[in-house]
C-alpha cells in the first residue's frame, strides 16, 4: 500500500503545481507587462523634465532682458513717478531693479534724485511701464528672485 500512497501523493502534487503555474501564469505576464511600462513612463518623465528644464531656461532669459519696446519719441523720466509705479507693483527697489536690470541701490538713488537713468535703462523702464503686479512677480520667479 504505501506504494499506492506516495504514487497518489505524487500526482496530486504534480496536479497542484500545474494548476498554480496556470494560474499564476497570468499574474506574471500582466506584471512583466507593467514593469514594461512603468519604464517607459520613467523615460518618458525624464523627457519631458529635460524638455521642461530647457523651456524654463528660455523663458527666464526672455523674462530676464525687458523687452525693449520701440519708444514713441521721448520717454520722460521722473522720481516721483518711478517710486509710485514701485510702490503700485509692492517691489522693494532690489527687485524693481532686477526687472529694470540695474541694482536696487540706484532705483533709490533715481527715486532720490540723486542720479537719472542712462537711455538703456530709460528703454527698460518704458518697457516695464504698464505691466502689473501680477506680471511683475511672476517675472521676478521666473528670473530666480
Amino acid at each position: 500500500m504505501p506504494n499506492v500512497l506516495s504514487v497518489l501523493r505524487n500526482e496530486i502534487c504534480r496536479l497542484a503545481r500545474k494548476e498554480i503555474r496556470s494560474q499564476t501564469g497570468v499574474t506574471k505576464r500582466a506584471s512583466a507587462q507593467h514593469r514594461r511600462d512603468i519604464a517607459e513612463l520613467k523615460r518618458m518623465m525624464r523627457d519631458l523634465a529635460r524638455r521642461l528644464a530647457f523651456i524654463e531656461l528660455q523663458e527666464k532669459k526672455r523674462v530676464a532682458r525687458p523687452a525693449l519696446e520701440a519708444p514713441s519719441g521721448h520717454i520722460r523720466f521722473s522720481p516721483r513717478w518711478l517710486k509710485s509705479q514701485r510702490e503700485r507693483l509692492g517691489l522693494s527697489g532690489a527687485d524693481y531693479g532686477k526687472l529694470v536690470g540695474v541694482s536696487g541701490l540706484t532705483v533709490y538713488n533715481w527715486e532720490a534724485g540723486k542720479s537719472k537713468p542712462r537711455q538703456e535703462a530709460l528703454a527698460a523702464l518704458g518697457a516695464i511701464r504698464r505691466i502689473r503686479k501680477r506680471e511683475a512677480w511672476k517675472r521676478l520667479e521666473m528670473m530666480g528672485a
